[in-house]
Parts: C-alpha cells; sequence; structure tokens
C-alpha cells in the first residue's frame, strides 16, 4: 500500500471557469465547486480536477525547458505527522511556503522539485 491515495491535479490558469467548463465538456465531468480563484470538476469519485487561477500565469511551451509542463499534485493522507515522515524519507523537501494555518495541508517539493500538497480528509 502506497503512503496517499490521489485527491486532486490542479493546473494553473488566469481563467479558472474557462477552463474548467472547457474540461467539463471535455470529460463530461460536472462543475462541483466555483469560487473566484479556484474551480472543480469531477465524475462523483474521488479523484477530481482543479482549476486555480494565477494571474500572471505564462501557459506552458513544451518542450522548450524555459516553460515547461506545469501542474501540482494533491494527495489524501490519514495521518498528516506520519505521511510527513515518510514522504520526506523517500526523497521530499518540506516547502518553506506553508500556507494553510489550519493544517489541512502542508506542502513539498518532489525530488524534481515540483510542489505537492498533503492533505486531511
Amino acid at each position: 500500500m502506497g503512503i496517499a491515495r490521489m485527491r486532486s491535479v490542479v493546473i494553473d490558469c488566469p481563467d479558472p471557469r474557462r477552463l474548467a467548463d472547457f474540461y467539463s465538456a471535455l470529460l463530461g465531468w460536472e462543475v462541483t465547486s466555483v469560487e473566484d480563484d479556484w474551480v472543480v470538476v469531477t465524475d462523483g469519485r474521488p479523484g477530481r480536477l482543479c482549476f486555480q487561477k494565477a494571474a500572471d500565469h505564462r501557459p506552458p511551451d513544451w518542450p522548450d525547458p524555459d516553460r515547461p509542463q506545469q501542474f501540482h499534485l494533491d494527495v489524501t493522507v490519514d495521518d498528516m505527522d506520519k505521511a510527513e515522515a515518510e514522504v520526506l524519507a523517500i526523497g521530499a523537501v518540506k516547502h518553506a511556503h506553508q500556507p494553510s494555518e489550519d493544517d489541512s495541508f502542508r506542502v513539498f517539493l518532489d525530488p524534481a522539485g515540483h510542489p505537492f500538497c498533503l492533505c486531511v480528509p
């Protein structure tokens, strides 16, 4: 069994609702949550796609390494402290910026520097 379960794929973009509507139509998934800077689409299962506003977003220009593909993952864990120790043991680094005041999620960097979040249910 792994350390965590997949929760979300989060995609930065300049207009979350527009991109969510596109993926909703593409996948036949429902838009289930709409905020000014955050929109969620899902097919009713635990996994979901989320679209997060990034005002200064520069879209990827793959395969140009100056603007590579961009995303981060949120994964759900049952025990935040245990999961933190386990991800650190396999090569993650805890990010200096931890925006959650209620400890509902913690931000880490994978070995290549991509951010991901451990989240409690």
